[in-house]
């Protein structure tokens, strides 16, 4: 018997929407990238793209347990020496929230090609408002 590998016409894609406000950030991550990578799916394969999209509403109200709010760093380098940046998430999520939820779900996914479409099917806003209305997505509970 041959094991089932499903090919890209074969993986049926909806559309999710995800409140943010008062959600914690990693519990909300880990279970968008399992949407994105399609592991809630029975025809699931590891080296196959069966994921969803995922709309991320009010990321700007997204909250972090602790004292993580003045302790946790984001990091970048511009690439000359002596110019690494660090910022906390405090500063982060004033002036880029969308960069915050978008580097949560980064670090869950697999380094690899894969990652990078899940990535693109991932779409996050500050506030409520979206423009993916017509594609109906439906709300997901976390």
């Amino acid at each position: 018997m041959k094991t089932f590998r499903p090919k890209e016409k074969d993986v049926e894609r909806k559309w999710y929407e995800v409140d943010a406000e008062n959600r914690t950030l990693g519990r909300m991550a880990s279970r968008i990238a399992r949407i994105l990578r399609g592991k809630h799916k029975p025809i699931f394969h590891p080296a196959v793209d069966t994921g969803d999209f995922v709309i991320v509403k009010n990321a700007k109200k997204i909250k972090l347990t602790g004292k993580k709010k003045d302790n946790k760093y984001y990091h970048k380098h511009t690439g000359y020496p002596g110019n690494i940046k660090s910022y906390t998430y405090g500063e982060m999520i004033k002036k880029h929230p969308i960069t915050v939820v978008k580097k949560a779900v980064k670090g869950m996914l697999p380094d690899n090609s894969l990652r990078r479409k899940m990535m693109k099917r991932l779409k996050v806003y500050e506030g409520n408002e979206h423009p993916h209305e017509a594609q109906k997505p439906e709300k997901l509970e976390l």
